[in-house]
């Protein structure tokens, strides 16, 4: 059974499927990603694939009778797409090297660009779950590309404020996110000549790293290749100093927002960027949501993002004294 649940009460869709229950959890003596498994080519540098418990299917079944009134629901129509950083078991982004990294990126947007353009689509998203504490059922360093027939809810809400934001100022919200990090200073992370990294000051993670293009371009699609490379050493960068905040591999929830599909033009007032989420607040504690912030959505932080910038710059520093990215 995989379908599409409507709530009326949040205008949004849940997307359902049985089959994921089904799915290997950490499996200790054999990996499906790793050469040699069957499961992938026995070479490969990068490779894409159909995830095996997919949400999303490209030729989805009928949903069930289980709606009815204002309970719609409807096919799970769409794409789900894993993609494998490397055939090293252990190397996950930071151990890339340049070029490694920069083949993700080429993936990431070959099958962006795919999915993109079909019509059934309406909104793309690449993003990685990285650590058992947000529930990664195989650890072989891997991220995934859903193609939605909607328009997420977050991402829809993050648009609709944009394009109000540029009716009201004529201004792209972003163009003025970046410009208020820069004055203040204290939560910018790392930037190089296209991309900035800071914890915005209305994060609602402990480290909830906002990676930004400060040209105005919406998609992988629209960077250079040179764009692309400065994305993947940002990434490498932030990522690498995230592992030395605690001397531990740093959980987290990375997603990459964009532009919708086959949907208007919002280069004016929408912008590139990434967006992580991370469950730790100290080597050993978790920062886990209490009632009134899954139940109304109400967050409460326990740390200061200044603060956190601070640790993550050292850490960065860290990074690179420990060898940073490596070239080769």
């Amino acid at each position: 059974m995989a379908e599409l649940r409507y709530n009326p009460l949040l205008d949004s869709w849940v997307m359902v499927s049985a089959k994921r229950q089904f799915r290997p959890y950490l499996p200790k003596d054999d990996c499906p990603f790793c050469p040699g498994s069957g499961k992938v080519p026995d070479q490969y540098d990068v490779h894409v694939f159909h995830n095996d418990y997919p949400v999303l299917r490209a030729e989805p079944p009928e949903p069930e009778e289980v709606g009815g009134g204002l309970y719609k629901t409807r096919e799970a129509l769409g794409r789900c797409e894993v993609i494998l950083y490397a055939p090293d078991h252990h190397a996950t982004i930071p151990d890339l090297t340049r070029t490694q990294m920069k083949r993700v990126i080429d993936l990431w947007t070959k099958t962006f660009d795919k999915l993109d353009k079909d019509l059934n689509h309406k909104y793309v998203m690449i993003f990685e779950n990285r650590g058992e504490e947000v529930g990664v059922t195989i650890t072989h360093p891997h991220g995934q590309i859903y193609a939605y027939p909607f328009i997420p809810q977050k991402v829809r809400v993050e648009l609709d404020n944009c394009k109000s934001y540029f009716l009201k100022t004529g201004r792209n919200m972003f163009d003025d996110m970046i410009n208020e990090e820069k004055r203040f200073g204290q939560r910018v992370i790392l930037e190089n000549d296209y991309f900035i990294a800071f914890i915005p000051f209305f994060t609602d993670t402990p480290f909830g790293l906002f990676v930004v293009s400060k040209e105005n371009k919406t998609a992988l699609t629209d960077f250079t290749e040179e764009e692309k490379t400065a994305l993947g050493d940002i990434l490498q960068e932030v990522i690498g100093g995230m592992d030395h905040l605690f001397n531990r591999t740093f959980p987290y929830m990375m997603g990459i927002h964009g532009r919708p599909s086959n949907s208007e033009n919002v280069e004016s007032f929408y912008r590139f960027h990434i967006e992580f989420y991370s469950p730790l607040q100290s080597k050993e504690k978790l920062k886990l949501n209490a009632a009134s912030e899954t139940a109304g959505w109400a967050v409460a932080i326990p740390t200061r993002a200044e603060d956190n910038a601070l640790l993550l710059r050292q850490a960065i520093q860290a990074f690179w004294n420990n060898g940073g990215i490596k070239n080769e």
